[in-house]
């Protein structure tokens, strides 16, 4: 009997266990060795299956990878996607719920680990850089926006050069993710706080 013709774990299909099992070893081997020194057969290990297993589910280290940037990070934004349009309170009270998703993943270390490879290896493998622009960047940057013209719309907010650029609202965040991975071990900051500040800058610089 092979790997996924085991028992379902906890009453879900193997072959999705599985799958969350190499996702899971895929990032640890990412975290700790970066893409370029990341081996298939390593990931294979630490999953505990033989490496042809994952070769099952991803078509060489690159999907992998992606498959790990889809599965740790695409689900805050979609979160943030399903709450824009039903959301009922102000903007100010959006962009705290929305920003707070992203502030979580930021302190849970997998988000600033995984912009390390980005920061380090992006030079040296510029397929990843385009792929997280097109899948990651501008999704977050088309939910910026609509929460944008959803602010301007009810008049909440001013239009001018901050509202037109999407990028300048959310750079601090960014800031705070490189942060983790480069200053956080000699000069710590603390994340709630520096989620706070960011509100405190964002809503006195573009209120209505």
């Amino acid at each position: 009997m092979n790997d996924d013709d085991a028992a379902p774990k906890r009453g879900r299909p193997r072959k999705e266990t599985r799958r969350e099992e190499i996702i899971d070893a895929a990032l640890a081997e990412f975290t700790e060795n970066g893409f370029d020194r990341t081996r298939i057969e390593d990931v294979a290990k630490r999953a505990g299956v033989a490496k042809g297993t994952v070769y099952l589910y991803h078509t060489d280290k690159a999907a992998l990878f992606e498959a790990v940037i889809r599965a740790r990070i695409l689900p805050t934004a979609d979160a943030i996607d399903g709450m824009i349009d039903s959301f009922p309170g102000s903007t100010e009270e959006l962009i705290r719920a929305a920003f707070k998703l992203f502030y979580a993943r930021i302190s849970s270390g997998e988000v600033p680990a995984l912009l390390r490879i980005f920061v380090t290896e992006g030079v040296r493998f510029p397929h990843l850089i385009e792929f997280y622009e097109r899948e990651v960047i501008s999704k977050f940057e088309r939910l910026i926006r609509r929460i944008i013209d959803r602010a301007i719309a009810r008049g909440e907010v001013r239009d001018g050069p901050a509202t037109r650029l999407p990028q300048v609202l959310v750079a601090p965040a960014i800031v705070a993710a490189l942060w983790q991975i480069t200053f956080q071990p000699y000069n710590r900051i603390d994340v709630e706080t520096f989620f706070e500040a960011h509100l405190d800058l964002l809503f006195g610089g573009f209120k209505a």
